[in-house]
């Protein structure tokens, strides 16, 4: 079967993303409201009674605000590692011991058929991981609020069949916009987010890769400081300076912050 994919929301709003192999299916994330998230499985045909745990890849609102609710109502265990656990557990209302998970950065796990392998990244949280996710040889990567990628992050996704990658912001429009100083520079800073052209760089090195990446889902777009087309064009313009191209080399798609994305099938 492979692995399908959807991102249910993508942004400083909130962000979740949704993971199905043959036997399970997780989010990464859960930083809406329940509600919302809930509607947005359902307007994919997704059923969160079947959804078997929630990945978290770090303590920030905007990854965790509907977590402990999805948790209690359906009964889903949450995995994080341990200081995750330490910075959220308060923010998340009352968890049943049973449903509280732990992982170890850097260490495989499964849920049910979906191996799972998270990795430690570059942000201003206490233990930040991205996630990559595999069945049946299929391989999707997560790889979002990160000020840099590092070669071991670059390893850890290479050969992905489908790679979510955060750009961000433009530079300009960031430097130009109404952010205080000290927040425009934790958003450029090594821990804070990836802006498109830098986006555009890491693509265009994995894509030259003995084992590449055919398609790449640009994510986590800032409201202030980004949009879509943006972003596109951007990460199209650096590709294009090194020939690669869009649609021959690689695929190059959106989330989004307000609505879902595409769905993708992933087979092998």
């Amino acid at each position: 079967m492979g692995l399908t994919f959807c991102s249910l929301a993508s942004g400083s709003s909130g962000n979740c993303q949704y993971i199905e192999g043959a036997e399970g299916c997780v989010l990464v994330d859960a930083g809406l409201s329940g509600k919302k998230i809930q509607e947005a499985m359902e307007s994919i045909g997704k059923d969160m009674e079947k959804v078997q745990g929630i990945l978290i890849t770090h303590e920030h609102n905007d990854h965790i605000k509907g977590v402990g609710i999805l948790a209690r109502r359906f009964n889903i265990p949450i995995y994080a590692n341990n200081n995750t656990w330490r910075a959220m557990k308060g923010k998340l209302g009352k968890i049943d011991e049973e449903n509280i998970k732990y992982f170890h950065t850097g260490e495989e796990f499964f849920i049910q058929d979906i191996k799972i392998k998270p990795y430690s990244i570059s942000h201003d949280a206490i233990e930040p991981v991205g996630f990559s996710l595999y069945h049946d040889d299929a391989k999707v990567s997560i790889v979002t609020d990160t000020g840099y990628v590092s070669d071991t992050v670059k390893k850890e996704i290479q050969g992905s069949d489908l790679l979510m990658l955060e750009s961000n912001h433009d530079v300009e429009m960031l430097k130009m916009g109404r952010y205080p100083w000290y927040l425009k520079k934790r958003v450029m800073g090594d821990e804070g987010h990836l802006s498109n052209e830098t986006a555009g760089e890491i693509i265009a090195e994995l894509v030259k890769l003995d084992t590449p990446i055919n398609n790449v889902l640009l994510g986590h777009l800032s409201k202030e400081n980004n949009f879509p087309e943006l972003a596109f064009e951007t990460v199209k313009n650096v590709l294009s300076s090194q020939e690669i191209k869009i649609g021959l080399d690689i695929k190059i798609d959106l989330t989004y912050r307000d609505r879902v994305s595409n769905v993708y099938n992933i087979k092998k």
